[in-house]
């Protein structure tokens, strides 16, 4: 028997695999362009593809994925693992970020929704604001100009970077904080100013000389300060939602006949890993005095 006899014995036309994936002949050959799912043969001279009768399931789900719109990059992570429980790790690991985006997003539109209708009073009085005495405490820092887009990447890196280092100063001795000493948009570039409490100045400065990138980083004081701040989610944390926790903070200082001491900041309690959406992660804070 020729080659091309097995093949015709033991492969499937595109038409038929198409029926039994209940798929059309174009997605099939969408997902051969795309590397999602190679024919098992193609005839050089005619082009014709066949498929054998144990990728429909990979098809199938292909396609499923396709509907969360999921992208492709991550629909060849999904199909490409080693096992089921590997690709149903990977989908839930993108589907919790997802989650996450919708939520922030739901509430981004809450956010328009006040703003654009003039409810902004209502709107700011869904945050519970409240004054808290912080003592001076020595932290360790870096320092960086980014714009709104690329500002959760950076804090995220920052604070692993500095309680990594914490561990050679004596240890975190408080919240991480991220200070803005200048605003930080789409247009406006900071800089901002990620900060971790820490218990010994001696180690911390020997960490700050010997640190590769020590032009960004530095050992201060933070003085002592009374903050007014609001208790925010994980949802609510993401640009520019956040702007309706700043505001709010900042009409009931107005309210209360307080002024600004200090540059704003976001202090992080919260394991931001293992939270989710709905679960208070992050004080938005200024510094007041009367």
């Amino acid at each position: 028997m020729t080659e091309d006899a097995l093949v015709d014995d033991e492969l499937l036309t595109i038409g038929a695999f198409a029926a039994r994936a209940r798929l059309s002949a174009k997605a099939l050959r969408l997902y051969d362009r795309l590397g999602l799912l190679t024919p098992a043969h193609v005839d050089e001279v005619s082009g014709y593809r066949r498929y054998r009768a144990d990728q429909v399931e990979r098809a199938r789900l292909v396609a499923l994925l396709r509907q969360l719109d999921m992208p492709l990059a991550r629909i060849a992570e999904v199909v490409g693992a080693e096992s089921g429980a590997q690709a149903a790790e990977r989908l839930a690991g993108w589907w919790a970020g997802v989650e996450t985006r919708v939520a922030g997003q739901r509430t981004l539109a809450e956010y328009l929704r006040g703003r654009l209708s003039g409810r902004s009073s209502e709107m700011y009085g869904k945050f519970v604001v409240e004054t808290v005495d912080v003592p001076a405490q020595l932290v360790i820092t870096e320092s960086r100009h980014t714009l709104a887009d690329e500002l959760p990447t950076w804090i995220g890196g920052s604070l692993e970077r500095l309680v990594g280092a914490a561990r050679e100063c004596g240890g975190v001795t408080g919240a991480p904080f991220v200070v803005y000493h200048a605003e930080v948009s789409m247009e406006s570039d900071g800089p901002a100013e990620s900060c971790v409490p820490v218990a010994d100045e001696a180690a911390a400065r020997v960490w700050a000389e010997s640190a590769g990138w020590a032009r960004r980083t530095r050992v201060r004081v933070e003085p002592a300060a009374r903050l007014a701040f609001t208790r925010i989610t994980k949802a609510q944390v993401a640009h520019p939602q956040i702007l309706a926790a700043f505001e709010a903070v900042e009409q009931w200082m107005a309210g209360q006949g307080l002024e600004m001491a200090g540059p704003c900041r976001e202090v992080y309690f919260a394991d931001w890993d293992t939270a989710g959406p709905e679960d208070p992660v992050c004080d938005v804070a200024f510094p007041v005095t009367r």
